[in-house]
């Protein structure tokens, strides 16, 4: 698969978006539409994946052959706008450019790089899913499919045309990076208030990596602001920013034990 013809563009006055928004949109729409490609690999979250989505041809995309999606961070809006507009599973999942990924050797890869690799090329012994530190926060068991990503991206997109709220009984998957304790109450507060949560069965918190130099801090935020919905929920379920990050497909039946800390796929995520 080639890179993307804008994938080392940086934009012309904005240091912090890589490149202008219709180019890298038309990488993301050639790729998907081009029938010689099996998947779509964010090299990095970044930052702008919301500018590219009024760029991007809808119709022309969801008629293309299905595509697998591979990222996370920022590209949390690709997943929730691909999965609905194309009726695909996603990844969310480490990327190429990120040190989750590329920190280690040709012949002894990171674990988050190796359980990618599981998923994408044999998914029937991926079922499974647990991080080293999940724990019960709120127990019982639930089924649904799965939804989400990063939690300021799930707030920035709320009111985007095009995007329906998740599915009844869904399962919600949410992390954040570098987020005050306040500012994750702020943004989970408004989720709250839009009714993000309404049709959760269950919830599956990932990782909170720099967010305060207190875990306990973010995770009294969140059991303050989740914990009353009574619904099954996992903390540090494995997914999201850190070394050995989980590959978690988007858009999957799955059923959510959070007595035993686990998400397990109803069925293979790919065939």
């Amino acid at each position: 698969m080639s890179p993307g013809k804008h994938l080392l563009d940086r934009h012309p006055s904005l240091d912090y978006l890589a490149g202008a928004d219709a180019d890298r949109a038309a990488d993301l729409q050639a790729a998907w539409c081009d029938p010689t490609v099996a998947a779509v690999f964010c090299a990095r979250g970044g930052y702008g994946s919301l500018r590219t989505m009024e760029h991007l041809d809808w119709t022309a995309m969801a008629a293309a052959p299905p595509k697998i999606l591979v990222g996370s961070s920022d590209t949390t809006v690709l997943h929730t706008m691909l999965g609905a507009r194309c009726d695909v599973v996603t990844m969310f999942a480490p990327m190429p450019a990120t040190e989750a990924f590329a920190g280690g050797r040709v012949d002894q890869p990171t674990s988050a790089a190796e359980r990618l690799r599981r998923v994408l090329f044999a998914p029937e012994g991926e079922l499974v899913l647990r991080g080293p530190a999940a724990e019960t926060l709120t127990g019982g068991r639930c089924a649904g499919v799965t939804v989400g990503g990063n939690l300021s991206l799930l707030v920035s997109q709320l009111g985007v045309p095009g995007l329906p709220p998740p599915p009844p009984a869904a399962i919600a998957l949410i992390e954040d990076v570098g987020e005050a304790p306040y500012r994750i109450d702020r943004l989970v507060t408004h989720l709250l208030h839009a009714g993000w949560f309404d049709r959760a069965s269950g919830i599956a918190l990932g990782s909170w990596d720099q967010c305060g130099g207190d875990p306990a801090g973010v995770r009294r935020v969140l059991t303050d602001r989740l914990g009353g919905l009574g619904v099954p929920m996992i903390w540090e379920h494995g997914f999201g920013h850190g070394h050995d990050q989980l590959t978690v497909p988007l858009g999957v039946a799955a059923e959510l034990d959070a007595d035993a800390a686990t998400l397990t796929l109803l069925a293979p995520a790919l065939t």
